[in-house]
């Protein structure tokens, strides 16, 4: 049996062990609860301005318009069988599909050859200048460039009338199926600066020696960047992608201000369709269909972000 003298020691130490715990769990709490202090603006702000909107639009797509009446998924049947909104997703998608791959690659092909260059950080300054211009000011430059009376037009009639392989070109490029391309190369133009930017970033953070020692090892260039940088550069690859993603939704702009809210069909976007209906006051059908571009980028970015974590 223990002693008086061990049984107040063994109270003693127990006593001590739990103001320790008790402690450590006060100080926990106490971070907690400046963790959620300084999250709070930020998270009353989404929930004031993103979340409860949203709630209200989906709300709405279950009503009619103009009464508020309950119709259940009769919005979401309607838009499903209007050819505008199945136009508008398909040429979305389209442009989506086309420009992410084309800016991811072109951006990593030009921070490579910005990577080799020991003034990289004061050239890549340069590919930012498309985002600090005016929309306005590149839809007057494009429409310079590609209306049917423009400076490319005019090129080409030049090259052809002192060759003679051809005579005057009067292309309208932004009225036929060309106008896609059009879209596409301004896209291209004004967000590669950012893409080479972040990949630049991610490239120079790759510590030297390990291409140093790979190089020693007999590695050329070609493997060091399939074994050593490319693997290194998979959270700027994620990153690039979703902006790219979420950014390709933002060219609705300069379509709208080269073309106006009925532009050629190739590049009628949603954002157009959503213009359109909200002139109209065909606010039901635009909740619907606002609901649904939601649902579909949050499984895009949940993908996405998954593809992220096993490919860790």
């Amino acid at each position: 049996m223990k002693g008086i003298g061990e049984i107040l020691t063994s109270l003693h130490n127990a006593n001590v062990q739990k103001n320790r715990v008790w402690g450590s769990g006060k100080k926990y709490r106490r971070r907690q609860y400046a963790f959620l202090l300084f999250l709070l603006p930020s998270l009353a702000g989404v929930t004031l301005f993103v979340l409860l909107p949203f709630l209200d639009v989906l709300k709405r797509s279950f009503q009619t318009a103009v009464t508020g009446e309950f119709t259940g998924v009769k919005n979401y049947g309607v838009i499903f069988q209007n050819q505008a909104f199945v136009l508008a997703v398909k040429n979305t998608a389209r442009f989506t599909v086309v420009c992410i791959p084309l800016l991811v690659l072109a951006g990593l092909l030009v921070a490579f050859t910005l990577s080799r260059f020991q003034n990289a950080s004061l050239i890549k300054s340069v590919y930012l200048f498309p985002l600090a211009m005016p929309t306005a000011t590149i839809v007057l430059v494009w429409k310079m460039v590609f209306y049917r009376q423009g400076f490319l037009n005019l090129f080409l009639t030049r090259i052809g009338a002192f060759t003679g392989l051809w005579e005057n070109v009067t292309i309208d490029y932004l009225g036929t199926g060309a106008s896609f391309w059009v879209l596409v190369a301004s896209y291209l133009w004004k967000n590669t600066g950012y893409t080479v930017v972040l990949w630049l970033a991610g490239i120079l953070a790759i510590p030297n020696e390990f291409i140093e020692a790979a190089r020693v090892d007999g590695a050329g260039r070609w493997k060091c960047i399939r074994y050593i940088i490319l693997p290194n550069l998979k959270g700027s690859f994620y990153t690039i992608v979703i902006l790219s993603f979420l950014n390709s939704f933002k060219i609705y702009r300069e379509a709208y201000l080269v073309a106006g809210s009925y532009p050629q069909e190739d590049i009628y976007l949603l954002q157009h369709l959503f213009n359109n209906w909200f002139v109209n006051l065909e606010f039901d059908k635009m909740a619907a269909a606002a609901v649904c571009v939601g649902a579909v980028l949050f499984v895009a970015i949940m993908i996405l972000q998954r593809i992220w974590d096993k490919a860790e």
